[in-house]
Protein backbone atom coordinates (compact mmCIF):
# COMPACT_ATOMS: atom_id res chain seq x y z
CA UNK A 1 0.00 0.00 0.00
CA UNK A 2 1.46 3.37 -1.06
CA UNK A 3 0.87 6.47 1.06
CA UNK A 4 0.37 9.81 -0.73
CA UNK A 5 0.72 13.02 1.32
CA UNK A 6 -0.18 16.16 -0.65
CA UNK A 7 0.55 19.49 1.06
CA UNK A 8 -2.11 21.53 -0.76
CA UNK A 9 -5.52 21.16 -2.38
CA UNK A 10 -3.96 21.42 -5.84
CA UNK A 11 -1.50 18.63 -5.01
CA UNK A 12 -4.35 16.51 -3.66
CA UNK A 13 -6.34 16.87 -6.90
CA UNK A 14 -3.25 16.08 -8.96
CA UNK A 15 -2.58 12.95 -6.90
CA UNK A 16 -6.19 11.81 -7.25
CA UNK A 17 -6.07 12.41 -11.01
CA UNK A 18 -2.90 10.32 -11.29
CA UNK A 19 -4.22 7.59 -8.98
CA UNK A 20 -8.06 7.49 -9.33
CA UNK A 21 -8.30 4.40 -7.09
CA UNK A 22 -6.57 6.18 -4.18
CA UNK A 23 -8.75 6.18 -1.05
CA UNK A 24 -8.84 9.58 0.68
CA UNK A 25 -8.17 9.57 4.41
CA UNK A 26 -8.52 12.52 6.79
CA UNK A 27 -9.88 11.69 10.25
CA UNK A 28 -9.61 7.99 9.41
CA UNK A 29 -12.53 7.09 11.65
CA UNK A 30 -14.19 5.03 8.88
CA UNK A 31 -11.32 4.07 6.58
CA UNK A 32 -8.94 2.79 9.26
CA UNK A 33 -11.62 0.55 10.77
CA UNK A 34 -12.11 -1.15 7.40
CA UNK A 35 -8.37 -1.49 6.85
CA UNK A 36 -7.70 -2.81 10.36
CA UNK A 37 -10.39 -5.47 9.91
CA UNK A 38 -8.99 -6.26 6.45
CA UNK A 39 -12.28 -5.38 4.80
CA UNK A 40 -10.41 -3.36 2.19
CA UNK A 41 -6.79 -3.08 1.10
CA UNK A 42 -6.45 -0.08 -1.25
CA UNK A 43 -3.42 0.24 -3.47
CA UNK A 44 -3.05 3.90 -2.48
CA UNK A 45 -4.07 5.94 0.56
CA UNK A 46 -4.42 9.68 -0.06
CA UNK A 47 -3.69 11.46 3.23
CA UNK A 48 -5.48 14.84 3.30
CA UNK A 49 -4.40 15.93 6.78
CA UNK A 50 -1.93 18.51 5.51
CA UNK A 51 -4.51 20.22 3.26
CA UNK A 52 -5.39 23.21 5.42
CA UNK A 53 -8.28 24.37 3.20
CA UNK A 54 -10.33 21.37 4.28
CA UNK A 55 -10.32 22.51 7.92
CA UNK A 56 -11.68 25.98 7.21
CA UNK A 57 -15.26 27.15 7.49
CA UNK A 58 -16.95 30.45 6.80
CA UNK A 59 -20.38 31.91 7.47
CA UNK A 60 -21.98 33.85 4.64
CA UNK A 61 -25.16 35.86 4.58
CA UNK A 62 -27.40 32.86 3.90
CA UNK A 63 -25.26 29.75 4.31
CA UNK A 64 -22.24 28.15 5.90
CA UNK A 65 -19.41 26.71 3.82
CA UNK A 66 -18.02 23.85 5.86
CA UNK A 67 -14.67 22.36 4.88
CA UNK A 68 -14.78 18.59 4.48
CA UNK A 69 -12.42 17.99 7.42
CA UNK A 70 -13.90 20.46 9.92
CA UNK A 71 -14.30 18.21 12.98
CA UNK A 72 -17.66 17.46 14.54
CA UNK A 73 -16.50 19.08 17.79
CA UNK A 74 -16.08 22.41 15.99
CA UNK A 75 -19.57 22.17 14.51
CA UNK A 76 -20.95 21.54 18.00
CA UNK A 77 -19.05 24.42 19.58
CA UNK A 78 -19.05 27.07 16.85
CA UNK A 79 -22.07 26.47 14.59
CA UNK A 80 -24.90 25.45 16.89
CA UNK A 81 -26.93 28.57 16.06
CA UNK A 82 -26.42 28.44 12.30
CA UNK A 83 -26.64 24.65 11.84
CA UNK A 84 -28.62 23.32 14.83
CA UNK A 85 -29.61 20.01 13.24
CA UNK A 86 -26.06 19.17 12.20
CA UNK A 87 -24.76 20.25 15.62
CA UNK A 88 -27.20 17.89 17.32
CA UNK A 89 -26.16 15.08 14.99
CA UNK A 90 -22.48 15.84 15.68
CA UNK A 91 -23.11 15.49 19.39
CA UNK A 92 -24.20 11.86 18.89
CA UNK A 93 -21.05 10.84 16.99
CA UNK A 94 -19.03 8.23 18.89
CA UNK A 95 -16.75 9.72 21.57
CA UNK A 96 -14.99 13.09 22.14
CA UNK A 97 -11.83 11.68 20.58
CA UNK A 98 -13.68 10.64 17.40
CA UNK A 99 -15.57 13.95 17.27
CA UNK A 100 -12.22 15.76 17.36
CA UNK A 101 -10.99 13.77 14.35
CA UNK A 102 -13.99 12.94 12.17
CA UNK A 103 -15.75 15.35 9.82
CA UNK A 104 -18.74 15.54 7.52
CA UNK A 105 -16.58 14.90 4.45
CA UNK A 106 -15.73 11.44 5.73
CA UNK A 107 -19.39 10.60 6.27
CA UNK A 108 -20.18 11.72 2.75
CA UNK A 109 -17.24 9.89 1.21
CA UNK A 110 -18.11 6.63 2.94
CA UNK A 111 -21.82 7.16 2.16
CA UNK A 112 -22.90 4.59 4.72
CA UNK A 113 -26.67 4.78 5.30
CA UNK A 114 -25.86 4.81 9.03
CA UNK A 115 -23.67 7.94 8.85
CA UNK A 116 -24.78 10.34 11.56
CA UNK A 117 -24.53 13.53 9.48
CA UNK A 118 -26.73 12.41 6.57
CA UNK A 119 -30.23 12.97 8.03
CA UNK A 120 -29.32 16.49 9.16
CA UNK A 121 -27.79 17.37 5.79
CA UNK A 122 -30.86 16.06 3.94
CA UNK A 123 -33.23 17.99 6.21
CA UNK A 124 -31.22 21.19 5.77
CA UNK A 125 -31.01 20.83 1.98
CA UNK A 126 -27.21 20.92 1.77
CA UNK A 127 -25.00 20.92 -1.32
CA UNK A 128 -21.69 19.08 -1.66
CA UNK A 129 -18.76 20.89 -3.28
CA UNK A 130 -16.51 18.49 -5.18
CA UNK A 131 -13.63 19.05 -7.57
CA UNK A 132 -11.24 17.35 -9.96
CA UNK A 133 -8.04 18.54 -11.60
CA UNK A 134 -9.52 18.06 -15.08
CA UNK A 135 -13.07 19.42 -14.72
CA UNK A 136 -12.82 21.89 -11.86
CA UNK A 137 -15.51 22.38 -9.22
CA UNK A 138 -19.14 21.31 -9.26
CA UNK A 139 -21.97 21.38 -6.72
CA UNK A 140 -24.04 18.26 -6.03
CA UNK A 141 -27.41 18.70 -4.27
CA UNK A 142 -27.56 16.39 -1.27
CA UNK A 143 -30.66 14.68 -2.71
CA UNK A 144 -28.55 13.52 -5.68
CA UNK A 145 -25.42 12.59 -3.76
CA UNK A 146 -26.29 9.10 -2.47
CA UNK A 147 -26.50 6.57 -5.30
CA UNK A 148 -26.48 3.19 -3.52
CA UNK A 149 -25.23 1.28 -0.51
CA UNK A 150 -21.97 3.04 0.38
CA UNK A 151 -21.91 4.64 -3.06
CA UNK A 152 -22.04 8.30 -3.97
CA UNK A 153 -22.04 10.57 -7.02
CA UNK A 154 -18.29 11.29 -7.01
CA UNK A 155 -16.32 10.62 -10.18
CA UNK A 156 -13.13 8.54 -9.74
CA UNK A 157 -10.89 11.61 -9.91
CA UNK A 158 -13.00 13.86 -7.66
CA UNK A 159 -12.55 14.82 -4.02
CA UNK A 160 -15.00 16.41 -1.59
CA UNK A 161 -13.86 19.92 -0.67
CA UNK A 162 -16.74 21.33 1.36
CA UNK A 163 -20.41 21.19 2.22
CA UNK A 164 -22.66 24.23 1.81
CA UNK A 165 -25.53 24.32 4.28
CA UNK A 166 -28.16 27.04 4.47
CA UNK A 167 -28.39 28.79 7.81
CA UNK A 168 -31.37 27.58 9.79
CA UNK A 169 -34.39 29.85 9.34
CA UNK A 170 -36.44 27.75 11.76
CA UNK A 171 -36.11 25.02 14.39
CA UNK A 172 -34.29 21.79 13.55
CA UNK A 173 -34.08 18.50 15.41
CA UNK A 174 -32.19 15.23 15.24
CA UNK A 175 -32.90 11.90 16.91
CA UNK A 176 -30.98 8.64 16.90
CA UNK A 177 -31.74 5.15 18.20
CA UNK A 178 -28.86 2.99 19.41
CA UNK A 179 -28.11 0.33 21.96
CA UNK A 180 -26.41 2.92 24.18
CA UNK A 181 -25.74 6.68 24.26
CA UNK A 182 -22.16 6.70 22.96
CA UNK A 183 -19.83 4.79 20.63
CA UNK A 184 -22.70 3.23 18.73
CA UNK A 185 -23.74 2.91 15.09
CA UNK A 186 -27.30 4.10 14.62
CA UNK A 187 -30.04 1.49 14.48
CA UNK A 188 -31.90 4.32 12.76
CA UNK A 189 -31.82 8.11 12.84
CA UNK A 190 -34.13 10.97 11.88
CA UNK A 191 -33.62 14.64 11.10
CA UNK A 192 -36.29 17.31 10.73
CA UNK A 193 -36.02 20.96 9.73
CA UNK A 194 -38.77 23.58 9.59
CA UNK A 195 -38.26 26.22 6.91
CA UNK A 196 -40.68 29.06 7.76
CA UNK A 197 -39.36 31.32 4.98
CA UNK A 198 -40.62 28.88 2.34
CA UNK A 199 -43.25 27.33 4.64
CA UNK A 200 -41.89 23.86 3.99
CA UNK A 201 -40.59 20.95 6.01
CA UNK A 202 -37.68 18.66 5.13
CA UNK A 203 -36.74 15.31 6.63
CA UNK A 204 -33.79 12.95 6.62
CA UNK A 205 -33.74 9.25 7.55
CA UNK A 206 -30.62 7.24 8.26
CA UNK A 207 -29.96 3.51 8.60
CA UNK A 208 -33.44 2.54 7.44
CA UNK A 209 -32.92 2.16 3.69
CA UNK A 210 -30.05 1.30 1.31
CA UNK A 211 -29.17 5.00 1.27
CA UNK A 212 -30.03 7.99 3.47
CA UNK A 213 -33.46 9.16 2.28
CA UNK A 214 -36.08 11.83 2.71
CA UNK A 215 -39.71 11.05 3.53
CA UNK A 216 -41.04 13.13 0.65
CA UNK A 217 -44.67 12.00 0.89
CA UNK A 218 -44.64 12.89 4.58
CA UNK A 219 -43.16 16.30 3.81
CA UNK A 220 -45.80 17.01 1.16
CA UNK A 221 -48.58 15.94 3.50
CA UNK A 222 -47.32 18.12 6.34
CA UNK A 223 -46.70 21.11 4.05
CA UNK A 224 -50.32 20.90 2.89
CA UNK A 225 -51.72 20.34 6.39
CA UNK A 226 -49.82 23.30 7.85
CA UNK A 227 -50.91 25.55 4.98
CA UNK A 228 -54.56 24.50 5.01
CA UNK A 229 -54.82 24.91 8.77
CA UNK A 230 -53.04 28.25 8.79
CA UNK A 231 -50.59 26.84 11.33
CA UNK A 232 -47.63 28.95 10.19
CA UNK A 233 -49.62 32.11 10.96
CA UNK A 234 -51.76 31.13 13.94
CA UNK A 235 -49.08 29.07 15.71
CA UNK A 236 -51.61 26.54 16.96
CA UNK A 237 -50.56 23.16 18.32
CA UNK A 238 -50.41 20.53 15.59
CA UNK A 239 -53.28 18.10 16.03
CA UNK A 240 -52.52 14.49 17.04
CA UNK A 241 -54.09 13.19 13.83
CA UNK A 242 -51.73 15.29 11.69
CA UNK A 243 -48.73 14.21 13.75
CA UNK A 244 -49.73 10.55 13.48
CA UNK A 245 -50.24 10.71 9.72
CA UNK A 246 -46.87 12.41 9.32
CA UNK A 247 -45.21 9.72 11.45
CA UNK A 248 -46.89 6.91 9.52
CA UNK A 249 -45.74 8.36 6.20
CA UNK A 250 -42.19 8.72 7.50
CA UNK A 251 -42.20 5.06 8.56
CA UNK A 252 -43.55 4.09 5.14
CA UNK A 253 -40.63 5.87 3.47
CA UNK A 254 -38.23 3.35 5.01
CA UNK A 255 -36.91 0.28 3.25
CA UNK A 256 -34.90 -1.34 6.04
CA UNK A 257 -33.30 -4.73 6.55
CA UNK A 258 -32.88 -7.09 9.48
CA UNK A 259 -29.35 -7.10 10.85
CA UNK A 260 -27.47 -7.51 14.12
CA UNK A 261 -28.47 -4.02 15.26
CA UNK A 262 -32.23 -4.31 14.73
CA UNK A 263 -35.07 -5.75 12.70
CA UNK A 264 -36.74 -4.06 9.77
CA UNK A 265 -40.04 -3.80 11.61
CA UNK A 266 -38.39 -2.21 14.63
CA UNK A 267 -36.63 0.35 12.43
CA UNK A 268 -39.92 1.35 10.78
CA UNK A 269 -41.59 1.68 14.16
CA UNK A 270 -38.69 3.68 15.62
CA UNK A 271 -38.60 6.09 12.66
CA UNK A 272 -42.30 6.76 13.13
CA UNK A 273 -41.80 7.47 16.83
CA UNK A 274 -38.84 9.77 16.13
CA UNK A 275 -40.77 11.59 13.41
CA UNK A 276 -43.67 12.33 15.75
CA UNK A 277 -41.40 13.42 18.59
CA UNK A 278 -39.14 15.63 16.50
CA UNK A 279 -42.18 17.26 14.89
CA UNK A 280 -43.55 18.02 18.36
CA UNK A 281 -40.21 19.44 19.53
CA UNK A 282 -39.60 21.60 16.47
CA UNK A 283 -43.15 22.94 16.36
CA UNK A 284 -43.05 23.86 20.06
CA UNK A 285 -39.81 25.75 19.38
CA UNK A 286 -41.44 27.53 16.44
CA UNK A 287 -44.49 28.46 18.52
CA UNK A 288 -42.25 29.68 21.33
CA UNK A 289 -40.23 31.86 18.95
CA UNK A 290 -43.42 33.37 17.49
CA UNK A 291 -44.71 34.12 20.99
CA UNK A 292 -41.46 35.82 21.91
CA UNK A 293 -41.49 37.92 18.74
CA UNK A 294 -45.10 38.90 19.36
CA UNK A 295 -44.35 39.94 22.94
CA UNK A 296 -41.43 42.06 21.77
Amino acid sequence: MDFLRPASWEEALAAKAEHPTAVPIAGGTDVMVEINFDHRRPEYLLDLNRVGDLYEWETGEDSVRLGASVPYSTIMEQLRAELPGLALASHTVASPQIRNRGGVGGNLGTASPAGDAHPALLAAGAEVEVASAARGTRMIPIDDFYTGVKRNALKPDELIRAVHVKKADGPQQYSKVGTRNAMVIAVCAFGLALHPETRTVRTGIGSAAPTPVRAKAAEEFLDAALAEGGFWDNGKIITPSVAKQFADLCAAACNPIDDVRGTASYRRHAVGVMARRTLTWTWESYRGARHTEGAA
